[in-house]
């Protein structure tokens, strides 16, 4: 693997810092802001909302332009939008700092999942994005609790300023050993109607239903997880950066797993995950009263969640084969759809007063609903008489590694 495929993926760690991070510090920034916990926890939105919107605008803006370039630019953004979150003196303040900095990241998300599958052959597009997504499932294991430990220590702040020095750090990396590229010109020259042209394809869009739906199961209930632990397991507010970082040891766990498995068996890990998380999301809303199960299912969901993140981010590289700009900022977009609409529903769940297990509850029914969409785009898959070998750069765009679940898991795409 490229050494600037790792760079990316540590880059990627202060953005999923920033993005992850409230979910440890919704109480004192309730307290600090003066605002309930669900309206702390539209800040996660926020930044979903963000990246929703920028993922797609921003790697439009941006096709005709250096890579190298555009990744500087962004980190630097991202920073600055941390700066001005650490200094908000209110919460329209840090709302709007979430949003310019979700919109940075999310370009940078785009750009560099791009830049990460054109360093590496396409069977091994599932690996490469598994380094980026292991980026997500290490700021899950040190950086959300970390930044939850300096929320109840040196207030709440204090975790946006250490993010912004980290984004720092990334762009040092970003300038040292991410390749320089050219410009395309001529016949090679990104042009934007041709990209969207992907958006024809039916499989293409349930490849995004899935993500979005598998991205808003996982984090309708995350994004309570902390008010979880405390007001109904019953454990003390400091074990909330434990359990965060357990959360982020089944991550970084299920990613290294998925990664290895998912070029060669691509519906099966998307399909089997998509259904473990629905089993640990409605085990946990039956035991939410247990602390013992409570922090072993929190370990449980973060295996299953990432799991299953490196076939979806694999599945989208190969069905718009010839769109990788455009495919990595719209499947970004497409996972930050379901974390702006799951912390939303959970949000209005407590609101109704149901209490954070039927938080649970319907996490489990997002998750379950994405377990059907990937059996529809198997079938679909299978009707149109798809390849199962991994398509080369030269092949159709339906072509992609991928055993369906009725195959024979001793079989290889090799």
């Amino acid at each position: 693997m490229p050494l600037a495929v790792y760079v990316l993926g540590l880059s990627v760690f202060a953005l999923g810092t920033s993005e992850f991070m409230l979910s440890g510090l919704l109480q004192p920034v309730a307290r600090d802001m003066g605002v309930s916990i669900p309206t702390a926890g539209l800040l996660i939105s926020a930044f979903a909302i963000g990246m929703v919107v920028g993922a797609p605008v921003l790697a439009a803006a941006t096709l005709r332009l250096p890579r190298r370039t555009t990744l500087m630019a962004l980190l630097a953004v991202f920073g600055l939008g941390q700066i001005a979150g650490a200094v908000a003196p209110s919460y329209g303040v840090l709302f709007a700092s979430r949003v310019v900095s979700a919109l940075a990241c999310a370009g940078f998300w785009a750009v560099g999942a791009a830049v990460a599958v054109s360093l590496v052959p396409v069977n091994a597009r599932a690996k490469a994005m598994a380094v980026m997504v292991g980026g997500l499932s290490i700021a899950n294991i040190a950086g959300v609790p970390a930044g939850a430990f300096l929320g109840q220590h040196a207030g709440w702040r204090a975790a946006f300023w250490a993010v912004a020095g980290l984004s720092v750090l990334g762009l040092v990396g970003v300038v040292a050993l991410v390749p320089r590229t050219e410009v395309p010109t001529g016949d090679d020259q990104p042009r934007l109607r041709a990209e969207l042209r992907i958006y024809r394809d039916r499989q293409v869009w349930l490849a995004l239903a899935a993500t979005a739906l598998s991205g808003g199961a996982v984090f309708c209930l995350f994004s309570y997880l902390g008010p979880l632990l405390t007001d109904v397991a019953g454990l003390d507010e400091g074990w909330v950066p434990t359990v965060l970082a357990l959360f982020g040891v089944g991550a970084l766990l299920g990613t290294v797993l998925g990664g290895r498995i998912a070029d060669a068996h691509l519906f099966g890990t998307m399909f089997w995950g998509i259904v473990a998380s629905t089993a640990v999301l409605s085990t946990l809303a039956l035991t939410a009263h247990s602390a013992v199960a409570a922090v072993s299912l929190a370990l449980m969901l973060g295996f299953t969640a990432f799991f299953t993140a490196p076939a979806l981010n694999a599945r989208m590289f190969n069905l718009a084969n010839a769109a990788p700009t455009l495919a990595g900022a719209t499947n970004t977009s497409a996972f930050n759809i379901g974390n702006t609409v799951g912390p939303w529903l959970g949000g209005l769940v407590i609101d109704a007063g149901w209490g954070y297990p039927a938080v649970a509850w319907t996490g489990a029914a997002l998750a379950g609903t994405g377990a059907v969409t990937t059996v529809a785009a198997m079938r679909l898959h299978r009707a149109a008489g798809a390849s199962r070998v991994i398509a080369t750069s030269a092949s159709p765009a339906g072509a992609e590694g991928a055993h369906d679940l009725a195959a024979d898991p001793s079989r290889t795409t090799r």
